[in-house]
């Protein structure tokens, strides 16, 4: 038997995370109790670690070129690396913003850090893999570690409830998209995604002779679709969003999000680029009825974690519309906008569920709207904070979220899809009567009866790390997005 050959240095940060989770949890296992902090910090100097490995790698493949690695199952390209960092980053701001939560509920450490970092483990496979079978491992390593922290807060029906769910439909959704790779492999006898790409450019298909290639492809479409989360493969999205622990929803929403739209990209764009006028206009629809049902169902919801979780599947639609600009031939904007729309959109929504995560007080069922009364008054800065990420996540200019959906929709407009431009726009101002509403719930709402007896409001300090880098990171690249902009563009682009 013949062994593949093994770039270490390339797999370095899945090295350096998967070392630190076996550690933490023979070291959770052998000593006494920790401080819940420590955890935290511990996940984070990981995150750390494995970020300043992948700025590295970031130089060395612009030195030397990207590479497939591992018997072609790994790409290492900018597309990787950029992704890697992103994913780092969520699994370091999370495992703070968690902290404080798992002392507050008075709920164990070190098992939900672990999964953070399993979770993100199976997310860099997700996103780097040059192969159907790697990429569907890494697909359930992250999904099977999201439905445990979904119901990780034993002593609350809805966790229990939402992982439930998200378990089921996400049994399902596994099975769609396994049953598409092995149609695609029947068709080209290969799952291997840049092989597929190959056999798809030399062979011509006549009499209907692709219609197991056509079912693959539908299939395929449906389990990605439900990963992100767009409609009309949403419907989970509102109960588990809800019921989650405050903090999994943020790792959920960014990691999650961030992992199934890179494979997304990497499918589409490298195994179908010959197929483009089959699966361009499934996306199409696709992006429109995400825009438009997120945007509309948010606003006439009343708790602020599914509003939320309506405006992410409204933001999962602006990520569609750009990996519909990508489709067109010649097309140089549509990836570098999805690229720079994930790498924002999981900075604004850790920082907002933070936020959330802080407001929802002792027993993390304080999510409904008239929570947030009063919070200027009461915490100014911290409704200040998300404030910001509302206007961000509106699309407001000088935030980071307008130069993300400006991205997107200039994409769209270069590639001559002026309608759904226009639809996305009109969302867009749609939805911003979603935030409208928190944001005076916060600053203009008068005070009710029964209001001066709540739990006040606390910041801890790992949370106050959290919403201080999220705040700036989303006014910086607000006002100065071109370093940013140059990092998307340079990793719009996969090995071999």
């Amino acid at each position: 038997m013949q062994y593949p050959s093994i770039d270490w240095l390339a797999v370095a940060p899945i090295i350096v995370l998967l070392v630190g989770m076996m550690v933490n949890l023979v070291a959770a296992a052998l000593t006494r109790p920790w401080p819940r902090a420590w955890y935290a910090i511990g996940n984070l100097k990981l995150a750390v670690a494995a970020i300043i490995i992948e700025m590295f790698l970031w130089h060395d493949i612009g030195r030397d070129g990207s590479r497939i690695i591992i018997n072609d199952s790994l790409s290492i390209d900018h597309f990787t690396m950029l992704c890697w960092i992103g994913i780092a980053g969520a699994l370091g701001l999370v495992s703070l913003a968690t902290a404080d939560y798992l002392r507050r509920e008075q709920l164990e450490g070190p098992e939900v850090y672990a999964l953070y970092i399993c979770a993100a483990l199976g997310a860099m496979i997700m996103t780097a893999a040059n192969d159907m079978i790697v990429l569907f491992l890494g697909l359930e390593t992250l999904s099977i570690a999201l439905y445990v922290l979904a119901a990780s807060h034993r002593r609350r029906t809805e966790s229990q409830e939402s992982g439930l769910k998200y378990f089921i439909l996400g049994g399902f959704a596994s099975a769609f998209l396994l049953y598409g790779i092995a149609l695609l492999y029947g068709s080209t006898g290969t799952t291997n995604i840049s092989g597929i790409g190959r056999v798809l450019s030399t062979e011509v298909f006549v009499n209907g002779d692709d219609a197991m290639l056509l079912a693959g492809v539908a299939l395929l479409l449906v389990g990605l679709a439900f990963k992100v989360a767009v409609a009309p493969f949403h419907f989970w999205t509102p109960d588990v969003y809800q019921g989650a622990p405050t903090p999994v929803t943020a790792f959920m929403a960014s990691v999650g999000k961030l992992a199934a739209f890179a494979a997304m990209a990497r499918i589409l764009l490298i195994a179908l680029p010959t197929r483009i006028d089959d699966w361009r206009p499934v996306i199409w629809v696709l992006a429109v009825l995400s825009v438009v049902v997120g945007s509309v169902m948010a606003v006439v919801q009343t708790d602020v974690k599914r509003m939320l979780a309506y405006s992410s599947i409204s933001h999962a639609g602006f990520i569609m519309i750009g990996i519909e600009a990508a489709g067109h031939a010649g097309d140089s904007d549509g990836l570098p906008a999805v690229l720079l729309y994930l790498v924002i959109y999981s900075v604004l929504v850790i920082g907002t569920f933070t936020v959330v995560t802080l407001v929802t007080r002792t027993g993390d069922a304080g999510s409904d709207i008239g929570s947030f009364r009063g919070l200027g008054r009461q915490r100014p800065a911290l409704a200040l904070a998300m404030t910001v990420f509302l206007l961000a996540q509106a699309g407001m200019p000088t935030t980071s979220g307008f130069i993300a959906k400006f991205g997107v929709i200039t994409a769209a407009a270069s590639n001559r899809s002026y309608a759904i431009a226009i639809i996305a726009m009109v969302a867009s101002v749609i939805a911003a009567v979603l935030y409208l509403r928190i944001m005076i719930s916060m600053w203009m709402a008068d005070s009710e009866s029964g209001d001066d007896a709540r739990e006040n409001v606390r910041v801890p300090a790992t949370a106050n790390v959290v919403i201080i880098a999220a705040t700036v990171f989303t006014l910086v690249v607000g006002v100065f997005p071109g370093w940013l902009i140059d990092a998307a563009r340079t990793a719009a682009s996969f090995a071999g």
